[in-house]
């Protein structure tokens, strides 16, 4: 449960001269959900915060959305050949009247990262599950100065990247800027699942006054992990696809990429960055 990190012996080459000597890696291992004793789906990732991912993940697959649909979570024992705990499997049970999804062997249609929809059928099915629209209010009026302070305080909070340089982060902030949770994770959607999931382990979904920052890019799979968790600000240090493009006009994101320094692209919701000037018309 703590392998966050391991170690690794490395041949160092500098300037022509080799030593050797060990390195630290993020850990990076496979984690199974299972839903209510049945096999729902598999993720690589950075052990720790296990159960909030479980949790995150399956608010953004639309079947949880509060801390009443939650029974309980736990490792499941003899998850090997020889019995032991893996602490590689967790069993989701939720509360009896929550409604579970059709498992099979193909995924349900509202899954997102491995179900093979693409273009309208995915935007289309976060639209029919998403339990909250992305509705702040007031609306959210965000300094483009406060934007640009939060990738230096995502950095500087990253505990684990520090010793490794492998890690990505994913990071809710207030709308005054004030850090509220951090995750790191081999993959920053599973940062995202376990900001999410401790939301709803500490029943405060909705997220509907929050900035999500995730490093690196912003795909379709974090601008709808952000929708079905409510919330109304994405930004990310780099760029977005077209179809996280397309998912946050659609439901009013505000979707914010190429975060650096006093310098941002925001391709959707606008209207919640303060701007002082108007706004350039777009070229015909």
């Amino acid at each position: 449960m703590g392998r966050v990190t391991e170690r690794r012996k490395v041949l160092r080459i500098r300037d022509g001269a080799l030593t050797t000597r060990p390195d630290t890696l993020v850990a990076e291992e496979p984690l199974e959900i299972r839903l209510n004793g049945k096999a729902l789906a598999i993720t690589m990732r950075t052990p720790g915060d296990d159960f909030a991912l479980a949790a995150g993940f399956l608010v953004s697959e639309g079947v949880l959305g509060g801390a009443a649909d939650l029974q309980n979570i736990v490792y499941c024992a003899g998850a090997t050949v020889d019995g032991s705990n893996s602490y590689n499997v967790v069993d989701v049970r939720t509360s009896p009247d929550v409604v579970m999804p059709d498992i099979t062997l193909e995924r349900n249609v509202y899954t997102t990262s491995s179900c093979g929809l693409c273009g309208k059928a995915s935007l289309d099915a976060v639209r029919t599950t998403a339990r909250w629209p992305v509705a702040d209010v007031p609306p959210l009026r965000l300094e483009p100065a406060l934007l640009s302070s939060l990738p230096d305080r995502l950095r500087e909070a990253q505990r684990v990247f520090d010793r490794t340089g492998g890690l990505h982060a994913a990071a809710l902030f207030s709308e005054d800027g004030e850090l509220l949770d951090i995750r790191e994770d081999v993959g920053r959607h599973n940062a995202v699942d376990k900001l999410v999931g401790r939301a709803l382990q500490n029943d405060a979904l909705p997220l509907s006054r929050v900035i999500l920052l995730v490093s690196g890019r912003a795909s379709f799979e974090l601008a709808q992990k952000a929708v079905m968790a409510g919330i109304p600000v994405l930004a990310a240090v780099s760029a977005p696809s077209s179809l996280a493009v397309d998912l946050a006009a659609e439901t009013g994101l505000t979707l914010v990429g190429f975060l650096r320094g006093s310098s941002m692209n925001v391709y959707a919701g606008e209207d919640r960055i303060a701007v002082g000037a108007t706004a350039p018309a777009a070229p015909s």
